[in-house]
């Protein structure tokens, strides 16, 4: 078996992936990079309004190799699979060390009116979360505890800043997505479909364990999140029907942002699945 041919570093191809990197960039083309065989793997099986997400993969000969039912299965549908170096892997790569297998995909946010129509039960809202690597972190936290949609505020770090993607693990593809909205239209939007609007701060009036108690998290909500550093905004707070503080029980002064959220979304996840709760109802 010969050696495979593999593109060169100064290619068109290579240098309009490589400027994805830049935000302004990935505005105007509407594509980003995907990175790592378990985002590869996620973005081949997603498509957005019947186009294929997936635009082109470029891998190491290795990589390929290794990951030879995911390449597959980008070739099978169509997409194009390119072979790079080492070195040219790296220049697109946004890691230390990078696993070898990039994709460039095109942008699969969703229209927040999409997102009202489908009368969403549960629902992350990023408010002014600037640290690209919190807002791919709640978004993974959100897909597992089963949410139906996540809205990043017009104030919120870019979706598709590398960091976002990568700290997703994929669960970019998995949910609906809206960005740029203003937070004020988030909250009409949201009550006016009859969800709650939960603001999670650990200065709030109101404890997560006596909002479990007094049976209240059982029904549609939304839980905003603020910037890690200085929470929410006095005037975000006044839009929340509830401001609630995950409960210290013990020494720790408080929490991350991500590990809030996911106190806070699988809180509302597990209400709404007891008997009564949202979704048990919209079962029956």
């Amino acid at each position: 078996m010969g050696t495979p041919e593999l593109i060169s570093p100064r290619s068109a191809r290579v240098a309009a992936a490589r400027r994805l990197a830049r935000r302004n960039f990935r505005g105007k083309e509407r594509r980003f990079i995907a990175e790592g065989p378990q985002a590869v793997r996620e973005a081949v099986r997603h498509s957005g309004g019947g186009e294929p997400t997936l635009i082109e993969v470029f891998a190491t000969p290795e990589a390929a190799e290794r990951h030879e039912a995911i390449v597959a299965a980008a070739r099978d549908a169509g997409v194009r699979v390119l072979l790079a170096d080492d070195d040219t892997i790296a220049d697109l790569s946004q890691t230390v060390t990078p696993q070898g297998l990039i994709g460039v995909c095109r942008f699969l946010d969703s229209p927040f009116e999409e997102i009202l129509a489908a009368r969403p039960k549960l629902v992350a809202v990023l408010a002014n979360v600037r640290d690209p690597g919190n807002a791919g972190t709640v978004l993974r936290c959100a897909d597992a505890a089963g949410a139906d949609a996540v809205v990043l505020t017009d104030a919120s770090v870019d979706l598709y800043n590398p960091k976002s993607v990568r700290a997703s693990v994929g669960s970019i593809f998995h949910l609906p997505v809206a960005v740029g909205v203003p937070v004020e239209r988030v909250v009409d939007g949201l009550k006016g479909a009859g969800v709650r609007i939960l603001a999670a701060d650990g200065a709030g009036e109101d404890d997560l364990d006596a909002e479990l108690d007094a049976g209240t998290m059982g029904s549609p909500s939304a839980w905003i999140f603020g910037n890690e550093a200085w929470g929410l905004p006095e005037e975000t707070r006044a839009l929340a029907d509830a401001v609630v503080r995950v409960p210290i029980h013990g020494k720790a002064e408080s929490l991350n942002l991500a590990t809030a959220a996911a106190v806070c979304l699988y809180a509302s996840a597990r209400a709404q699945r007891t008997p009564g709760g949202c979704r048990s109802a919209a079962a029956g």
